[in-house]
């Protein structure tokens, strides 16, 4: 079982009181991993938001049919301790955009399936508030990053020309 400190250093949970935490904890599922193990595919359904536990997770853009070519170069993000990612469990078409693997010997992972987390936002809507407002700001910091691997794509393009 997750403790209640940890999930305290979460971000999307660290404003919540000892009986929020309690209710987040009853609904949280372990998953582990080992290097190079595939989390989740793009393009598959998005089911769960998960955090990380220890390790380190490595989100990166691969070709819709899960090949092993990347279509972005090179990977997208890496994520720690405390970091929660797969908020497209949220937004139709509900589908992951992009792949996660674990990235270090091992990864232990909380997941959250989407209906459990749907159920307690409806129980508690200040931990939907709460953890929403959290998602929202991780697609805010992961729209900057896009913006600026285009602005440095295209700022190479314009150097090539020369």
């Amino acid at each position: 079982m997750i403790s209640l400190d940890f999930l305290e250093k979460v971000t999307c949970f660290s404003c919540l009181n000892d009986e929020q935490l309690e209710m987040v904890q009853d609904r949280a599922e372990i998953a582990e991993f080992k290097r190079g193990e595939k989390i989740f595919s793009h393009g598959s359904d998005a089911t769960h938001v998960w955090i990380v536990v220890e390790g380190d997770v490595e989100l990166r853009s691969e070709a819709p049919d899960g090949g092993k070519k990347p279509t972005v170069e090179p990977a997208v993000s890496f994520l720690a301790e405390a970091n929660a990612f797969g908020w497209t469990c949220f937004v139709p078409p509900y589908r992951y955009q992009l792949s996660g693997y674990c990235n270090s010997r091992q990864c232990k992972l909380i997941k959250f399936d989407r209906e459990d987390l749907k159920e307690l936002f409806d129980k508690d809507p200040v931990i939907g508030l709460e953890v929403m407002s959290y998602l929202m700001g991780a697609v805010g910091q992961q729209f900057e990053q896009l913006q600026d691997e285009i602005a440095k794509h295209r700022g190479q393009e314009i150097m090539s020309q020369w």
